[in-house]
């Protein structure tokens, strides 16, 4: 089954972020974005992003156009956040995103329109229906489709890494969940979806989806739900695995690292050298670690079973690839690591939202509306970095 691989720019990005709609009183969920969806489908000629619908009604995503960097791409997201805005603050709907929504019941939201969501619950039913999940994606270009799976197997050492750095989803339905990302553990659970199957060539990742679309499994390969996958339509190497980020800058700084990850990896190809890979069952036991512990864990990172606590481990990763991030004009968002290093992931926050409210969830619901809201632009926080 031969699958086109489209050209596209090397390291050029883009973004995709699920944003959630609540009511500004009660913090719950409402199923709104249908007429959010057609208030914004009129966009100014010169808009690059787009706002869709998602699998629940409580959900609206925001996609950029191509950016040659990260800042291009993050400024089509923004500017799309301000159409959302002009249509739900009248309505009294704020925006807000993590992982999971710390106190929403799944059996109360709504699913979409759209023949594909509803084939998708038919088939996978209870899992399907509690798939209350909010995440971003990261589209990074790849100028030669030998690169592509080569690029996904080493990319899968990191995968900890960026779970770890945009874990959001600690609560689940009202309860404390023990773990710093439930989402990547729910998601899993989709057929299809969890981690990339380790192969090492495009003709095999061809002939995998010859076996899944020829024995009815997927229709196509955007039925591919891996945490990391080839985006054949687009030419892109998209990352799935980030639980939904709670601040712009924090979106920017995700969007560096993979990126950076990506172009390193590609100049690695150019070099003659072979990539890093590690076990099948480590890259398993190290997506368990950090969805359990967040930027605690301790995670394996090579084949010797070396392993680190995870953030001293990006922390030597930011130094060593600090002049690609350079190259790649993404240095100060790809610094936003440490940032969120040093003050803690979304995970930490809530949990510290929820501590200082004696538990109350709805407490953590409108610090995630506040965040999401009066959190520093990608501008802003650039400019107090000075320049």
């Amino acid at each position: 089954m031969a699958v086109a691989f489209a050209s596209s720019p090397r390291s050029s990005v883009g973004l995709e972020w699920e944003i959630m709609l609540a009511d500004g009183a009660s913090g719950d969920l409402v199923g709104r974005a249908p007429e959010v969806l057609a208030e914004t489908s009129a966009r100014p000629a010169e808009a690059r992003y787009t706002v869709t619908g998602e699998l629940l009604t409580n959900t609206v995503e925001v996609t950029s156009g191509v950016g040659a960097t990260v800042a291009d791409a993050v400024d089509d997201i923004v500017e799309g956040i301000g159409a959302i805005r002009a249509v739900t603050d009248p309505r009294g709907i704020e925006l807000l995103s993590a992982g999971s929504h710390p106190f929403a019941q799944w059996f109360r939201q709504d699913v979409s329109d759209g023949t594909r969501y509803r084939t998708m619950i038919d088939r996978t039913q209870w899992w399907g229906r509690n798939m209350m999940i909010w995440g971003i994606h990261v589209h990074v270009g790849v100028d030669d489709v030998r690169k592509v799976m080569p690029i996904i197997n080493a990319l899968s050492v990191y995968l900890p890494h960026l779970q770890a750095l945009s874990a959001s989803s600690p609560f689940w339905a009202g309860e404390r969940t023990g773990y710093a990302s439930n989402r990547a553990l729910v998601f899993q659970q989709l057929p299809t979806a969890g981690l990339p199957w380790p192969l090492d060539s495009w003709e095999q990742f061809e002939g995998y989806l010859a076996d899944m679309t020829g024995t009815g499994v997927m229709a196509d390969a955007t039925e591919v739900r891996w945490d990391i996958r080839p985006a054949p339509r687009w030419g892109t190497i998209e990352v799935r695995a980030c639980d939904g980020m709670s601040t712009v800058v924090e979106l920017a700084a995700v969007a560096a690292l993979t990126q950076t990850l990506v172009e390193h990896f590609s100049r690695e190809l150019d070099a003659g050298r072979t990539l890093p890979r590690i076990q099948p069952w480590f890259i398993r036991e190290n997506k368990w670690r950090a969805a359990r512990y967040g930027l605690d864990a301790r995670v394996i990172v090579d084949a010797a079973g070396t392993q680190r606590h995870v953030g001293e481990h990006l922390l030597d990763t930011v130094e060593r690839l600090a002049p690609v991030a350079e190259d790649l004009a993404c240095a100060r968002e790809f610094a936003g690591v440490g940032t969120i290093l040093a003050e803690g992931a979304s995970y930490a926050r809530q949990l510290r939202a929820a501590d200082a409210a004696n538990g109350d969830l709805r407490a953590v619901v409108q610090h995630l509306i506040h965040e999401f809201r009066s959190g520093p632009t990608l501008r802003d926080h650039l400019a107090a970095l000075g320049g």
